[in-house]
Parts: structure tokens; sequence; C-alpha cells
């Protein structure tokens, strides 16, 4: 059966800061390491130092040996759920993980703050002043920011190799490459899987919460329509045609400007948002950026990070194994340009 790992966070964090492991003052502590059923390489749960110095948690797995190894980032959805999230997904969600540690890669699975409506993505940018010694922010720090702080932080790491650090993000993790990427030069390569990119490509306003509790996604935000029965090309370039119409091209492709990592965006045939999927490709193409795109036919969003079956066992699917297997194809053709250079 799933095997549980729910533990409180308020109580493990005030006794870490008794226990750790430091490795930076300034950017974060060693928690906890403990085993993961089915594998050889415990999980290590370091606990982030974000800009405003609040700390998120990530679940590190690297191979045996002092390395120095490449690494990929692990993501997937709108943030929150912290400690938890990260204990669940490293016991839990792993196996995608686990062959990219047998192909020689340090893996993460990350949390990070809330995404939020306001402010806006792309207003401001965030700046601090000092203020009777301590920094004011003109606005609070947003999820993506958090995530370049742990992209430092892992890239500081004496068993990585700082200039191979990838990002494989899901959903609004996919997004959000767009938006690390568009003002952080970090990343050697990234994976944006099935992104929901409408913010950064300004479609139109974002919705508010009581919109998206709507008939069309349900109390729970989930939506029924999230994969259609059939897919039909007609239908979808037609979508992706008023997808490109509802966008505000100008700010879209200001913001690709300033792009210089490869990116592998992975659509699903038939998602309810692969025109969203299909246009962020469409851009970053037409901007000249190192894009490729692949789409796969499976009925689940998210499915490239395969999940234990209720025996405990991971079951990935012939279309899950191709989608690793090019994925893991993707870093090490990147990793390897930067090795060349």
């Amino acid at each position: 059966m799933k095997i549980s790992c729910r533990l409180g966070l308020i109580v493990p964090i005030f006794i870490a800061l008794f226990i750790f492991n430091r490795v930076s003052a300034q950017d974060g502590l060693i928690y906890h390491t403990e085993g993961i059923s089915g594998s050889d390489i415990p999980v290590t749960y370091h606990l982030v130092s974000t800009d405003d110095g609040l700390l998120t948690p990530i679940g590190f797995r690297k191979p045996d040996g002092d390395g120095p190894f490449p690494a990929v980032l692990f993501s997937s959805g709108n943030g929150g759920e912290g400690y938890d999230y990260v204990k669940d997904y490293s016991h839990n969600r792993s196996w995608t993980l686990e062959q990219f540690l047998d192909a020689g890669y340090a893996v993460a699975w990350l949390r990070y703050r809330s995404e939020v409506e306001v402010p806006i993505y792309g207003e401001d940018s965030l700046e601090a002043q000092p203020w009777s010694g301590r920094p004011v922010f003109n606005r609070a720090p947003l999820e993506y920011e958090d995530a370049i702080r742990i992209i430092e932080y892992v890239s500081n790491l004496p068993y990585i190799d700082p200039d191979k650090v990838g990002w494989m993000g899901v959903s609004h993790a996919g997004e959000m490459l767009m938006k690390i990427t568009s003002i952080y030069y970090g990343l050697a390569a990234g994976i944006a899987s099935e992104p929901a990119s409408a913010g950064f490509m300004a479609r139109g306003e974002v919705v508010s919460l009581s919109e998206i509790s709507s008939e069309e996604y349900g109390e729970d935000g989930m939506s029924p329509l999230e994969t259609a029965d059939a897919y039909d090309d007609q239908t979808l370039q037609a979508a992706v045609k008023a997808t490109h119409e509802a966008i505000n091209k100008d700010v879209a492709m200001a913001r690709i400007s300033t792009i210089d990592t490869p990116i592998f965006v992975q659509g699903r045939d038939r998602d309810h948002n692969q025109p969203i999927f299909r246009v962020n490709y469409e851009l970053l193409s037409e901007a000249d950026k190192n894009v490729e795109w692949k789409s796969y036919d499976h009925d689940v969003h998210g499915f490239v990070y395969v999940w234990r079956d209720d025996a405990g066992n991971y079951v990935p699917d012939e279309i899950q194994r191709e989608a690793i297997s090019d994925s893991i194809g993707f870093f090490d053709r990147h990793m390897n340009d930067v090795i060349d250079e």
C-alpha cells in the first residue's frame, strides 16, 4: 500500500534549528536523511533560505560518490503544502527521479510558496531597501523567485557541478521555467512539461479564484474537462489560432527575448490546455530560441511523474517510459554541450 509520510512541520523546524548540519549561514541547512522503499539511495531534506529568509524544503538525492554530479530539479504545480508535500513525493512519486539517478544525475523534489493573484506577474521586479537594520521589500517574493534561490543553493553544494543544473517542471512549474529563464541564467537546460503558461504569455486578464471555482472547474478547482476523449487536430489548430489572438504578443515576445536556456516543451495531446502548451513552444521557436517540442497521448495530466499504485509499486506505462527516456536524452545532450565548452 502507499507509503505514509505525513509529518508536522512546525516542531521539526524548531528542533532543526538546534540539530541541523549547516551548509551555509545564508543559504540553508540539512535537516534529515531517511531511506526510500525499493531504493539504495536515501533522501536528504534540506531547508533552503528564500529572499526574505523563510525556509522552503527540498528532498535531495544523489548517486554514490563525491561528484561533482549534474543535477535536475523536479517540481509540479502552483506551490504550497511545504515539507509534507516533499516527503510524499520523495516517497511516492520518485520513479522518474530514480531513472535520472541511474543515469548519473543528482535529483531533488522542490516546493516553494504558493502562487498568488496579486501582484500580477511582470508588474515589478523584487527590490529591497534597508529599514531598521532589516530589508523591506517593495512586494512579497514570488514562487519562481524561491525557485531561483533553490537553484543557487543546489548549484553551490560541493558535490554538484554548478554548470550542469537543470529544471523539469509540470503544469504551473513548467510556466515557472519560462519566468525563471527570462531573468536568470543559472540553468543549463529545462523541461516545461504541460506548461500552464497563459500568465507568462499575457493571455488576457488573470481569472480570480471565484471564477476558477466555477461550473467548469468545480468547487475543488479540478477540471472535469482536463482530458478530452479523443484527439482532434482540426479543433486543436483552431484553438491554437485563438490562443495566439488572445495573448499580448508584444509583452510575451519581450519576456521571451531574454531567455537563453535550451528548453524542451512537452505537450499532452488531449489536454484541455494543449493550445497553451503549443503556443508556448511556437513563440519560443519564432524568437529563434533553442527549443524542442514533443507531445504525448496520455490520460493523466502530470503523467511524467509516475506514482506508486495501491500496492506500493511503480508501474510506468509505455508512454511514461518514452517521455522519461526523451527527457534524460534532452538533458544528456545539453549537459554534454556544457562539458564540450
